[in-house]
């Protein structure tokens, strides 16, 4: 049972985890009496896919369950457990590359394992990194595969493009550009080809018949229980709004980035899962682009911030200033609708942290 703390936060929650059932309620019956196994997904990105589950299970009586692989052996004493504390839900302990494989069947597998957010910020030695991500995506496969899974979706990321040049205004899936290898940035050249060498291993283990697979590149999202002490910027601000501080923008500030918000991301994540092509791959991200400088003054315009917005005068390189998906593939195949605009979403999450300062320890 959720303790009075955590039944709160959700309960605050509703009506978006209403919104995600309402876009999304005529697929579960594909996953009705069935078992869908989860890695990575005990963060961010986790809580809205257990949740958004928990509901339909619920309301639907889908009497599924879900197996959620993590490497915190106190995990018990995690947010995302006290949060999702569900009797479908059960937590396996195990690192991606080496886990013992469940005696269970799984008919629908989510690969979301990577390198978390706070290690890529503390630079995380880009081999051990690369291990992750491409040792860890073959010893799923091959998990895959031995449990006869039927539908196998991998989370990658927009990273597999690497810098977006500034003559391409929104990136499509079929895209040629990579990330560099061939100079100092290998962190952001670890992430972004370990990612791309994962893709063609989901690819490999579809083609060959074991399962059916699709890819959703993931790009950058916005909502409640978003980090807010480490590298991103639109968390940053959102931090420094609800605390009255001055943000500082570590560059020009023209750096063009955009922001899809939970809900919509979490819609779009099931859609792919249950009825996106096989061996297709789909972004997963917001059009909807801005300027990093007026991100940060939009945030303060909506939440009343009066505090000042610091710069470091310098250019940002060139090639590095754009990071905008196309979503036209996924609207087209599988009819998705983007529903939260970029200014609702900001004053939902802020309103949510506001709300919710001694959760988010601020």
């Amino acid at each position: 049972m959720l303790s009075e703390k955590y039944h709160k936060y959700n309960d605050s929650l509703k009506s978006d985890f209403l919104n995600i059932f309402n876009q999304t309620s005529h697929l579960w019956k594909d996953v009705k009496n069935k078992k869908i196994f989860l890695t990575g997904c005990t963060g961010f990105f986790g809580y809205w896919i257990l949740r958004s589950f928990i509901k339909a299970n619920k309301d639907l009586k889908l009497n599924s369950k879900i197996f959620v692989l993590t490497r915190k052996k106190n995990i018990k004493k995690s947010n995302i457990f006290k949060l999702c504390n569900d009797k479908a839900i059960n937590f396996y302990i195990g690192d991606i590359r080496n886990f013992k494989y469940p005696k269970e069947k799984f008919d629908f597998i989510i690969h979301g394992a990577t390198t978390s957010a706070l290690e890529t910020f503390k630079k995380q030695d880009p081999l051990e990194k690369c291990s992750i991500i491409v040792d860890g995506t073959r010893h799923i496969l091959n998990f895959a595969k031995k449990c006869k899974c039927k539908k196998f979706l991998y989370l990658s990321s927009g990273a597999v493009y690497g810098y977006q040049p500034p003559n391409i205004k929104k990136i499509s899936e079929d895209s040629v550009i990579a990330p560099k290898t061939n100079n100092r940035d290998f962190d952001n050249g670890a992430l972004g080809q370990s990612k791309r060498m994962a893709e063609l291993l989901v690819t490999i283990y579809s083609q060959r018949n074991y399962f059916k697979a699709s890819i959703a590149r993931c790009f950058s999202f916005v909502g409640p229980l978003i980090p807010l002490n480490i590298h991103y910027a639109i968390g940053n601000f959102l931090k420094n709004a609800v605390l009255k501080k001055s943000t500082y923008i570590k560059s020009d500030g023209q750096a063009v980035r955009s922001y899809m918000y939970m809900t919509d991301l979490t819609a779009w994540i099931w859609k792919i899962l249950f009825k996106g092509k096989n061996l297709e791959i789909y972004n997963v991200g917001s059009e909807e682009e801005i300027r990093i400088k007026d991100l940060a003054k939009l945030i303060n315009k909506l939440t009343g911030n009066k505090k000042k917005i610091l710069y470091r005068k310098k250019n940002e390189k060139k090639g590095k200033n754009r990071y905008i998906p196309s979503n036209f593939k996924i609207k087209k195949e599988l009819k998705v609708i983007q529903k939260v605009k970029l200014k609702d979403a900001i004053l939902k999450t802020y309103r949510n942290i506001n709300n919710n300062r001694k959760f988010y320890n601020i």
